[in-house]
């Protein structure tokens, strides 16, 4: 007994064809609202990163630019 050929949404899990990306229109706008949750979180990461240095390099070099 053999299986054919496939793989697996990313979204639920289903099996699907070799030559298809989501099972269904909602998995893949679920998977598209996912990507854009991480990207915006990650650039509110690098964001408060960067304030964070700028933050202690003005500490860090206070005494010997004033």
């Amino acid at each position: 007994m053999a299986v054919e050929p496939h793989k697996h949404c990313p979204g639920c899990g289903a099996p699907i064809p070799m030559n298809e990306r989501y099972c269904s229109p909602r998995c893949q706008q679920i998977i598209a609202e996912n990507q854009k949750k991480v990207k915006k979180t990650r650039n509110i990461i690098y964001i408060i990163f960067a304030i964070f240095i700028i933050v202690w390099l003005y500490f860090m070099l206070r005494g010997r630019l004033f």
